[in-house]
């Protein structure tokens, strides 16, 4: 993929997978430092984006740093998935789920301003489809940094 990317774009992805400038208008900077205007550097990762060259704009923040979150698991039933997965979707603190091929079939991150919220998002699922939820909370955080540079100087 990253061949058939301008050398602009791989500047773009290469200069700023960290480090992102903490200004009002970063993309404003990023296009200053490239060489361009800010409305092209939207425009660029709009199309990386839709053409899945990179999966995600946006901050990384430590674990619980601001707010809480968890990762749970459930056993559903083959024929409930879609409508329960739905379900779990429904709630604005879910951030994504999806199936695994493992008993514990369903699973999800439920994100939230506090351990309160997390635990009552998941009282609730499991209140209103009754299939247990396991909670998996983080126990110890690993760093990874998945970056990698498209050109070799």
């Amino acid at each position: 993929m990253a061949t058939n990317l301008s050398g602009t774009e791989q500047r773009l992805v290469d200069e700023f997978q960290r480090d992102l400038p903490l200004v009002e208008r970063p993309f404003a900077a990023v296009a200053e430092r490239l060489g361009i205007d800010e409305a092209t550097v939207l425009a660029m990762l709009g199309r990386l984006l839709a053409d899945g060259v990179i999966s995600r704009v946006g901050a990384v923040v430590e674990p619980h740093a601001a707010g809480w979150s968890t990762l749970a698991a459930m056993a559903v039933p083959d024929w409930a998935l879609p409508q329960i997965a739905d379900f779990v979707s429904s709630f604005p603190e879910v951030n994504h789920n999806y199936e695994r091929e493992h008993h514990l079939n369903l699973w999800f991150v439920v994100t939230a301003p506090s351990p309160e919220r997390v635990r009552q998002v998941l009282a609730t699922i499991e209140y209103r489809t009754g299939v247990p939820v396991l909670d998996l909370p983080l126990e110890e955080a690993f760093r990874l940094d998945l970056g990698f540079r498209l050109q070799w100087h």
